[in-house]
């Protein structure tokens, strides 16, 4: 930061379109990875969305917690199952993620905007019956049969529909809402659900002005493997179908699709490593990832 003052104020005047773009307007954060490694880096970002809250902008973090559940699952020495290379959420397995996600990194994501000056609180997709989910079903292609087969994962499941009107009242409260990312079904059976999904099907429930994912990758690359600043929804589908566009960003560009088909104004993928990277993204021209739109 300059300490000049001409420079600052050049900074602001600078932003200030950007504030009245998003005056009252809902931005859904998803919150996880390295991004939610290091203390310093977790202090920051809970400055940045408080600054969010403090100008005027309505800021929902979905958080996730991956090397924090493999921590205590090895902890507790709870062995991890893989099926088709990804892991089952067996019985023992639930509690520990509930217990990790809900518990202490819900309440220190919260606790870190709380110090930075707004007021945020911890919820999960549980409370309020915020998040209705559903078994996660996915089959694959038995190489040796050629058969294709049911994939059963456990309690891996996806959202179903979002109750908006807890977030909404918190909101209206001037609160932050910092969401674990867990949902229960009509049954009262609890699920572990993937934050990247949930935090799209949040922003699509609220019709978020903006949804940011951020992530340990810059964007989303090109062939030539530089960042693309801005994509609608028809080039990222051909970009999966030309094969470019693979791997773990596949997931990623269909949580932005989705959102964005349910009415969200744009959704941002972006590296959460960079710092102050949510308000580059949201209040200078350049940005800072990749902006899928309609």
């Amino acid at each position: 930061m300059t300490d000049d003052p001409l420079d600052q104020m050049a900074i602001l005047a600078g932003a200030l379109p950007f504030l009245k773009r998003y005056d009252d307007q809902i931005v859904v954060v998803k919150y996880g990875g390295h991004a939610m490694g290091e203390e310093e880096t977790a202090l920051r970002f809970g400055r940045d969305i408080a600054l969010l809250e403090q100008v005027g902008v309505n800021p929902v973090v979905v958080h996730g917690g991956g090397p924090q559940i493999n921590a205590m699952l090895k902890r507790l020495n709870v062995q991890s199952t893989f099926v088709q290379g990804l892991r089952v959420t067996d019985e023992a397995m639930l509690d520990v993620v509930e217990m990790v996600l809900a518990g202490p990194v819900n309440k220190q994501v919260a606790s870190a905007i709380t110090r930075a000056g707004a007021l945020a609180v911890g919820i999960s997709g549980k409370d309020g019956g915020l998040v209705r989910a559903r078994k996660l079903s996915r089959t694959y292609r038995d190489p040796g049969s050629n058969i294709e087969k049911v994939l059963d994962l456990g309690f891996v499941g996806e959202p179903e529909s979002v109750d908006a009107r807890v977030l909404r009242l918190l909101i209206g409260a001037d609160i932050v809402p910092v969401v674990a990312p867990v949902g229960v079904d009509a049954h009262g059976q609890t699920y572990n659900i993937n934050a990247d999904t949930v935090a799209g099907a949040i922003a699509g429930a609220l019709d978020a002005e903006r949804l940011l994912m951020l992530t340990d990758v810059r964007g989303v690359l090109g062939p030539d493997g530089n960042l693309i600043p801005e994509m609608t929804v028809a080039e990222v589908k051909a970009g999966i179908e030309a094969g470019w566009i693979s791997g773990g960003m596949i997931p990623k560009v269909e949580t932005c699709i989705y959102a964005v088909e349910q009415g969200v104004k744009g959704a941002v993928i972006l590296d959460g490593r960079v710092p102050h990277a949510v308000l580059l993204e949201l209040f200078t021209n350049k940005g800072a990832g990749t902006l899928i739109r309609a």
